[in-house]
């Protein structure tokens, strides 16, 4: 989940878009607008927050202030132009990048991996027996054959992987996939993707990796795992 901040309506709809064609989900403020939310919503809807874009606006610098005394997500603002004493003024206030438009999305994408790995180096692949997970965008491995799966499924089987040490519920896997305030989507279309994910996986594994324990949520475990919870 990707927050958009800019006084400009046609600016944040424009990366809203591009993002949502990469497969990212992202929302848009005012900064207004942005304020108000930031300061009223809570810590696990903004632990779900993968990054901060900021726009060429006034009171950048105390925003993202305000952004990293309850966030550790990568705060990047947009200029329009090019401005040394500008640019010294955000570094100062605590972005973790300044980049001139125009951008691609994709680059920015690229800046956020790149931040994130810098501050907490994940791994690129994480192991579970015969499946392995990839955190970079490419279908899992079974038994080393590829194992495609469509975009959603991918992406929740990447967040139940990335969490593996703990269990996740359907709330958390909605707003890492699908984001805070998409409306036109009801948060029970986690469970159905998680059914056809778990399909695929039991037929190629011949176990099912995903539990579930209701009230607690999801967790992705091992073949070892696995019978050890059914024991």
């Amino acid at each position: 989940m990707i927050i958009l901040v800019d006084d400009r309506i046609e600016v944040t709809d424009a990366y809203r878009t591009s993002f949502g064609r990469e497969g990212i989900s992202a929302a848009s403020f005012t900064p207004t607008d942005f304020d108000s939310w930031f300061h009223s919503t809570s810590g696990p809807d903004l632990a779900a927050v993968e990054a901060f874009i900021l726009g060429d606006f006034v009171q950048r610098e105390n925003m993202t202030r305000a952004i990293k005394t309850r966030s550790e997500a990568p705060a990047i603002a947009l200029n329009d132009s090019i401005g040394l004493e500008s640019t010294l003024k955000l570094f100062a206030a605590g972005v973790d990048d300044v980049v001139r438009k125009p951008v691609h999305a994709r680059e920015i994408i690229a800046r956020i991996g790149a931040i994130r790995r810098r501050a907490t180096p994940l791994p690129k692949v994480a192991d579970l027996g015969d499946l392995r997970v990839f955190n970079d965008g490419r279908d899992p491995e079974v038994g080393g054959r590829t194992l495609v799966l469509p975009r959603r499924e991918r992406r929740i089987l990447e967040y139940l992987a990335a969490n593996r040490n703990r269990r996740v519920s359907r709330n958390q896997i909605f707003n890492a996939v699908y984001g805070l305030f998409d409306e036109d989507v009801e948060e029970s279309v986690v469970e159905s993707h998680i059914s056809k994910l778990r399909k695929k996986l039991r037929n190629v594994l011949g176990y099912d990796p995903v539990d579930t324990k209701r009230y607690l949520g999801y967790q992705l475990l091992s073949r070892e795992q696995a019978a050890s919870e059914a024991a």
